[in-house]
């Protein structure tokens, strides 16, 4: 299997960035690690293994990128605004930075974004604020309303990197028809505290028009040998 190593000084968040490549080609996923996780996590947890014929076959190549969570919604020692806007460089890091990158390695028009945990808020928010690039959202066991992390405040930096408040808010038809083309996906386990935060999510969406698929597992299932079963059923699509 091809694994490639890479960093360079980001001017998005101005410190270096790292991030490993899997694969040789077919389609581009963006790969979030959890919480505070690091770029190495999903390698260190077997996951490219459980998707080792798509890689190898050369269906899939997957960028798994590295977090900033520790200098944003997990930095409680600074304003929950601050913590907000340093997201939104990171947003800005992957935007501009990131998939270029993944564009120069693989020209695949098809991109999804994939993530567990605090890593599937990710791949859900990027994916929601750039359906012009995003074509798949897959979430495993994820949150998707980040006041959970301020406490509750609300401005326009956490708004716009909210997922349950800017889909709420958007009325553009415009917007909402880029919306409506993503294939969206999120599987989370029946007894894991966030089951309630997916199926409201999953309600939200559907209230604008934009189809997804909930798919609720057998007790907890929040931990890695559960999202290896998980990436490998849905990675494709719906079931």
């Amino acid at each position: 299997m091809n694994r490639e190593y890479h960093q360079w000084w980001s001017p998005s968040l101005n410190r270096h960035m790292e991030l490993l490549v899997f694969g040789h080609a077919g389609a581009r996923a963006l790969v979030f690690p959890t919480s505070k996780g690091k770029f190495y996590e999903w390698e260190d947890r077997g996951m490219p293994g459980a998707l080792h014929d798509h890689l190898e076959r050369g269906w899939l190549q997957m960028f798994c990128v590295d977090s900033v969570d520790a200098e944003s919604w997990y930095n409680y020692g600074i304003h929950p605004n601050g913590r907000a806007y340093r997201h939104a460089q990171y947003d800005g890091y992957l935007y501009n930075e990131v998939l270029p990158f993944t564009q120069s390695k693989n020209g695949n028009p098809f991109l999804m974004t994939l993530g567990a945990s605090f890593g599937a808020y990710h791949a859900m928010t990027f994916g929601l604020k750039h359906p012009d690039k995003v074509d798949r959202i897959l979430a495993l066991s994820g949150l998707y309303d980040i006041r959970t992390f301020t406490g509750g405040y609300g401005d326009s930096h956490v708004y716009l990197n909210n997922p349950t408040q800017f889909i709420a808010g958007e009325h553009d038809p415009h917007r909402i028809n880029q919306l409506q083309h993503l294939d969206i996906i999120m599987a989370t386990g029946r007894d894991d505290r966030l089951m309630q935060s997916a199926r409201e999510f999953s309600g939200l969406l559907w209230s604008k028009g934009i189809g997804n698929a909930l798919r609720e597992w057998d007790g907890w299932s929040h931990d890695w040998p559960y999202w290896q079963q998980m990436v490998r059923h849905y990675i494709s699509g719906h079931d």
